[in-house]
């Protein structure tokens, strides 16, 4: 105890002579000699009354929370704490530590008199807060006041509502009447800011939530959601959603021994406010911005989230009590007159997932047929009337069910007359007419049963169409329905359906349209989706990257309003990108295939692999990465998961190369990828985990995932720790985890928590040596954590075993790996140590060879470990000595020519040890082992 009572007793002193700074250093100093937890508490709570008197408060509260952790009943640490609290403005803590002192020790008046002062001072807060919550909105609700107090006001409320308190108090001030008013203002910030304040009361609070609902009424909410200003309606949808998500997190009551909670029926608020948005639909008052908003949150709240939850019914009462007003906008030709309420570009697309969602929540033969009956008796109900806006109606719906359940779509086609109305409307002198009669057979010539019908009559049609039609809206659609009638041979080089060099001619004609900005958007769309045909061939692609202009205008076009291009942008940058998957043939299968006379793919020679890099290039050169983070955050039916797999496989092509992928994180690309890695089909999942395991070994994690989102690329690396993925993914997976377990405690315990850990020491024993020293560095990393560090030192396993076995393998990456985890065990966990030489008989050579390696990392991580093991216990530094070890140690502690210090100096430590231990004795410097001559 020699230094450490004196150090602590001039502490006291100087503390009492007022010489404060002085008695800080006396306890910090002591701090570090103390080797008690009793003693390290005491000292740290005399430092704490130190920094109150240097009110120095956050220093103060940290040391006196020290000090209760070791002893909870320490009355003067808690009674310092609360001061500290009181200080630092945490009232509400400052009074329950003041309670608590109070509780053990009730007369004692200091603890008393901090106890009333807290308690005054708690209530005038309130008050205040009330207060304050009074002239916000009377600021806001006064049309004269000053603008910028009225917006300061706003900011304030919004700030307020997100503490639960603070939500507390607005309820409690009458505030839901008040933004009731608010919402009725005609300035869009005011109306906003009510909004936002309403997001702050409603976040995952159930019962305030149902109390909204009733007291404010759908309509009003529905009515600012499908108001004209855009803004605001996406302000509304947004409140709706986090109502929505209220409602229901707080339905789900958990069933014991049942994994996935059941929601009891749905409570009348829900239905309610679904209601509405299903009356939403059709209503002419209601703008286009605001319907897809509406359609947005029926997409994202009506389906079942997990098809392991067996309750369907909330789809089931949408299908019954609105699937006609749906289908109401399906059918909406906005160019007739009268012709129904008003859309948007993304209108009938966010429909027709809308309509595949529910088709594919359905559970029975049954319910699919009573949707299959509804839709036919709607179709059946315009296309029987005379007149030909009737009929039109029909065949737009067909249109939109093709494109999203299309069993169901193709029934409708399939109805007595259908497909000769559309044919024969395509010959029709009306543009309008024309146009819904082309799109439907376009969508039908890909997912009718009767394809082969319609490519018979529709390819003379179309091409009629393309060259005789004046109108460039007409020839730009039938040009995509060759093109997707014309490519049937994917990306097979040989199967053109069309002559040599049409295609190119096609393609031309399309990127002309597509940087015609005097065609109206929509039309601009439709080429974008003749290149997503026509880029299967490699000659197209090379063209397309070549046009600067077609290229900018493309990325502009998916950074647009209009979302339903988002797919075929995707499609034509997978095509650029050759980021789909190829299926080799087998050579020998090739052969006999061409003896046999059958059709043998073949690969276009432009689609070798550098030429696809060099389209990359061109590719991030136009600045294609923004246009991609932005499609990503569309929050948009139209953004579909076949559209994130789109994404998710371009990004993988745009990061193979390392020098690619500074440019893609400075552009937002790492940031873009978490979301595509945990919301995509399972191939989407993978590729875009993938990329981001690229981006992670190369980039500084820390800049390309700033903040918290570092966190969230774990769970996506993990996932490629698996058999299903291929090595290259494991591997890639193990070098990511490897850089973000060297970064920070936080890190790892995320990892661990993820349970990569169990996974990473499988890969341990894989066969691929690249795979297994990338796991053994991971593992390196990961023993900074005294969890990893208690799976060592738990008996009844061979992990110890495998790590002294590795030291002695050849491969030169895993023996680093394997020597520098063991260096890290053996300095944490010193009882190691013992255990080392019962894991092998050939653990001496092994820490010799160590010792003895050309390899200077190797012979530096040899000495940490025989130093360590020195350090742990005498009869180990006896075995030690006894062998060459003791020699080496000599050379290497002279250093000279080619020796590192590190090397020198550690190797130097243990022969200081042994001659402690008595081992050896020290001569005029000169080693030697006792007993031998000198």
């Amino acid at each position: 105890r020699g230094e450490r009572g004196p150090v602590k007793e001039e502490g006291n002193t100087l503390f009492k002579a007022g010489d404060i700074q002085g008695a800080v250093c006396c306890y910090t100093r002591a701090l570090k000699l103390s080797d008690t937890q009793a003693e390290s508490a005491v000292l740290y709570r005399n430092r704490s009354a130190c920094y109150l008197k240097l009110e120095e408060y956050n220093k103060a509260e940290a040391d006196a929370s020290k000090a209760l952790d070791n002893d909870p009943g320490d009355v003067k640490a808690r009674f310092r704490r609360a001061q500290a609290f009181q200080k630092l403005g945490r009232l509400d803590q400052a009074f329950l530590d003041a309670q608590r002192c109070a509780q053990l020790e009730p007369k004692n008046k200091a603890f008393q008199d901090l106890l009333r002062q807290l308690g005054a001072q708690i209530q005038q807060k309130l008050n205040s807060t009330d207060a304050r919550v009074q002239q916000m909105f009377s600021l806001l609700l006064d049309g004269s006041a000053n603008e910028s107090d009225r917006q300061k006001a706003a900011q304030n409320l919004v700030v307020l509502s997100r503490e639960d308190a603070g939500a507390e108090q607005i309820f409690r001030n009458d505030g839901v009447k008040l933004i009731q008013k608010l919402l009725q203002s005609k300035q869009e910030d005011v109306v906003l800011s009510a909004l936002r304040t309403l997001v702050g009361l409603c976040t995952g609070h159930q019962s305030r939530t149902m109390a909204i609902v009733n007291e404010l009424g759908m309509e009003q909410l529905c009515a600012v959601m499908g108001s004209g200003a855009s803004t605001v309606s996406l302000a509304a949808c947004h409140l709706l959603q986090v109502m929505f998500e209220a409602l229901t997190e707080g339905m789900k009551r958990e069933i014991r021994g049942k994994d996935e909670a059941i929601l009891p029926e749905p409570s009348k608020e829900l239905r309610s406010m679904l209601r509405h948005l299903l009356e939403m639909m059709p209503a002419a008052n209601v703008s286009g911005p605001g319907r897809d908003n509406a359609i947005n949150l029926l997409v994202k709240q009506v389906p079942r989230k997990s098809l392991k939850n067996p309750d369907n019914s909330l789809t089931l009462w949408v299908i019954d009590q609105g699937l006609k007003k749906i289908l109401e906008v399906a059918g909406t030709v906005p160019e007739l007159s009268g012709g129904g309420p008003p859309l948007t570009d993304n209108s009938h697309m966010s429909c027709s997932v809308l309509l595949s969602k529910l088709y594919d929540d359905l559970k029975s033969d049954n319910e699919r047929e009573n949707f299959n009956k509804l839709c036919e008796e709607y179709v059946q109900q315009y296309f029987s009337r005379s007149g030909l806006d009737a009929k039109l109606r029909a065949i737009q719906t067909v249109s939109v069910l093709l494109q999203g359940p299309s069993d169901v779509g193709n029934r409708t086609l399939e109805m007595s007359g259908m497909i000769d109305a559309v044919i024969s409307l395509c010959a029709s002198e009306d543009v309008t007419h024309q146009q819904v009669a082309v799109e439907a057979l376009i969508h039908a010539a890909g997912k009718a049963k009767r394809a082969s019908f319609i490519t018979a009559n529709g390819v003379a049609l179309l091409k009629d169409l393309y060259k005789k039609s004046e109108n460039d809206r007409i020839r730009v659609r039938a040009l995509v329905g060759l093109c997707k009638l014309g490519s049937a041979g994917g990306t097979d080089f040989s199967m053109k359906q069309f002559a040599e060099g049409s295609t190119l001619k096609l393609a031309k004609q399309c990127r002309k349209w597509l940087c015609n900005e005097s065609l109206p958007p929509t039309s601009r769309r439709w080429s974008v989706e003749g290149l997503a045909y026509l880029t299967f061939d490699a000659d197209v692609k090379e063209d397309l990257v070549e046009d600067k202009n077609a290229l900018l205008a493309m990325c502009e076009l998916a950074k647009s309003e209009d979302k339903t291009v988002l797919f075929a942008v995707g499609s034509t940058l997978v095509n650029c990108t050759n980021s789909y998957e190829v299926e080799k043939p087998d050579p020998q299968m090739v052969e006999l295939a061409k003896y046999a006379k059958q059709h043998v793919p073949e690969e276009h020679p432009k689609d070798a692999p550098s030429y696809v890099e060099k389209r990359l290039g061109k590719l991030l050169e136009a600045g294609v990465v923004s246009a991609l983070v932005c499609m990503v955050k569309q929050e948009s039916p139209a953004l579909t998961e076949a559209c994130r797999e789109c994404i998710a496989r371009v990004f993988l092509a745009l990061v193979e190369r390392q020098q690619d992928r500074g440019t893609v994180v400075a552009q937002g690309g790492g940031k873009a990828l978490i979301p595509l890695a945990s919301d995509n089909t399972d191939v989407g999942k993978i590729k875009a985990a993938q990329a981001l395991a690229k981006i992670t070994i190369t980039s500084n994690p820390e800049i390309a995932f700033p903040g918290e989102r570092i966190y969230e690329v774990v769970r996506p690396l993990n996932s490629l720790l698996s058999l299903e993925c291929t090595l290259l993914q494991n591997f890639e997976a193990l070098m990511a985890l490897t850089n973000l377990a060297g970064i920070s405690e936080r890190l790892r315990q995320k990892i661990i928590k993820e349970k990569a850990v169990p996974k990473i020491e499988g890969y341990m024993f894989e066969e691929h040596e690249l795979v297994r020293a990338s796991a053994t560095e991971c593992m390196c990393n990961l023993v900074l954590s005294t969890e990893v560090q208690k799976l060592y030192l738990a008996t009844g396993n061979d992990r110890l075993k495998l790590l002294v076995l590795y030291c002695g393998e050849e491969d030169e990456r895993l023996r680093k790996a394997a020597a520098g985890t063991l260096a890290m065990l053996t300095a944490e966990q010193p009882e190691l140590c013992a255990r080392i030489p019962g894991t092998t008989t050939h653990w001496l050579e092994i820490v010799q060879a160590l010792l003895l390696s050309e390899i200077s990392d190797l012979r530096h991580r040899g000495v940490v470990i025989v130093h360590n093991m020195m350090q742990a216990e005498k009869s180990l530094a006896d075995t030690l000595m006894e062998s060459e070890v003791l020699e080496i140690l000599s050379v290497l502690a002279k250093g000279g020519e080619g020796m590192p210090a590190a090397v020198a100096k550690v190797a130097q430590n243990c022969l200081d040890k042994a001659v402690e231990y008595n081992i050896i004795k020290s001569r005029e410097g000169k080693e030697n082992r006792e007993g031998t001559e000198p």
